[in-house]
């Protein structure tokens, strides 16, 4: 619709949003909502943001389990997943008892020092140094990556990238939380945690979550198009991550870990 025009009906394309039950090892563990598609990607970096897994082995089988509509049809809601027997299943406090929402990853924790899960990699020893240059460059190309997104306006994007700027890997969805997830876990069903040669790239701002899931993972450098939180920051500095901020055109913002950013003249 438009000023002054007079409406007319038309179809729009819309970002899908539906529920995801995670249970592990036949019990439930959390319920999000997310775009569908990559859910396997999606619950198992879900698990290792929760410091359940951290290799593929620790994960033996998701599989959907049966939920079908009043037509017979599944819809494929609820991941069931089998840790390997040498792996502790989550404690009761990991459990989310409640729907956690698209945007607020962190409902249903009990309190602050349960979100402070400990990674199990050691904090980030690496020599990954990227050139300003280098990250002015990325968003551009992590838009350009965002294929639904094209057509809907309604997600947000998650992305790995080397230090030259060569995409690995973007997922997408209604949930930035989500979009991470989705990227580690693919990251963790291929073989490549810990992320220590990465740059991990948000299309949204960065929250204390966000940089907790790029420490679970390993990743030393986490960027984002908009501002990040003032915890996140603190949690930043904690762990040694390098956290960039207002990525936009050929400005950014470091607000910890400057020593692995390279000055160059625009």
């Amino acid at each position: 619709m438009t000023v002054g025009v007079a409406p007319s009906p038309h179809r729009d394309t819309l970002a899908g949003e539906e529920p995801l039950e995670l249970r592990v090892n036949g019990r439930s563990l959390a319920v999000t909502m997310r775009t569908p598609g990559a859910d396997f990607d999606l619950a198992a970096g879900f698990l290792v943001s929760e410091g359940v897994i951290t290799q593929n082995r620790d994960l033996l089988a998701m599989r959907y389990c049966a939920g079908e509509d009043e037509d017979g049809v599944n819809q494929f809601n609820v991941l069931d997943l089998n840790l390997a027997s040498d792996v502790p299943p989550p404690s009761a406090d990991a459990a989310r008892a409640f729907f956690t929402t698209s945007s607020c990853g962190l409902c249903g924790k009990a309190s602050i020092d349960a979100v402070r899960t400990r990674s199990r990699f050691a904090a980030p020893d690496d020599t990954l140094s990227v050139s300003s240059t280098t990250l002015a460059s990325l968003p551009d190309r992590l838009r350009a990556a965002q294929n639904v997104f094209e057509h809907t306006g309604g997600l947000h994007a998650a992305a790995l990238f080397t230090p030259t700027g060569d995409l690995v890997i973007v997922r997408e969805d209604v949930g930035r939380h989500n979009a991470v997830d989705k990227v580690v876990g693919w990251a963790l069903r291929e073989g490549r945690l810990p992320l220590v040669d990465m740059i991990l790239l948000v299309s949204g701002r960065a929250s204390f979550e966000l940089v907790q899931k790029a420490v679970m993972a390993g990743i030393p450098m986490l960027c984002a198009i908009s501002a990040p939180s003032s915890l996140a920051v603190d949690l930043a500095r904690e762990t040694r991550l390098t956290l960039v901020g207002f990525l936009r055109g050929d400005s950014m913002v470091v607000y910890a870990g400057a020593e692995r950013v390279i000055s160059e003249p625009a």
